[in-house]
């Protein structure tokens, strides 16, 4: 599996991924009515953010965008999301696509990342997480509408970086 930038020609299977795991409605707070267009414009990261895809082959397995979390004064904290395709979950790609992130966040200084709304039930996020050094620093109840489930937590996950040399704005 190699991480490289994303792609103009990745769209075609990078859409379906995003438009699967947006309508599940149990993992993102999406809207499922999403278009094509409005995912690109919201998932495709502009410099100095990146997106980038996992690939087998010239099958893309997963995906990541990452970026600044906040402007001004929260621009030295990072932050991403990552979507990993139904038939690839359990074969390493999210856990890849975090350690990329994180070293991709590492080495433009920013002194740590964050992740705003993981959604408590989904488990095998928030345990990969933990797994690479993010905490849960607060818990918003309710704040999912789950498919199943009903209303349930959304975390907010902070990972410092204590060697970080912040230099002002990312």
């Amino acid at each position: 599996m190699q991480i490289r930038p994303f792609t103009q020609s990745d769209w075609p299977q990078v859409w379906p991924i995003l438009q699967e795991v947006i309508r599940a409605q149990e993992t993102f707070p999406y809207d499922p009515a999403m278009t094509a267009g409005q995912a690109y414009d919201m998932w495709v990261e502009q410099p100095p953010g990146l997106t980038v895809v996992a690939v087998d082959g010239g099958a893309v397995l997963g995906t990541a965008k990452m970026g600044t979390n906040r402007p001004g004064p929260g621009s030295h904290v990072a932050t991403a999301s990552f979507m990993v395709a139904r038939e690839a979950r359990g074969r390493g790609v999210g856990t890849a696509l975090c350690r990329y992130t994180l070293d991709w966040a590492r080495s433009r200084g920013y002194a740590g990342m964050q992740f705003n709304a993981v959604v408590a039930t989904n488990t095998a996020a928030v345990e990969l997480y933990r797994r690479e050094g993010f905490a849960v620093v607060g818990t918003v109840p309710g704040a999912f509408r789950h498919p199943t489930l009903g209303r349930v937590g959304l975390h907010v996950m902070y990972q410092e970086f204590p060697d970080a040399t912040v230099l002002g704005a990312a």
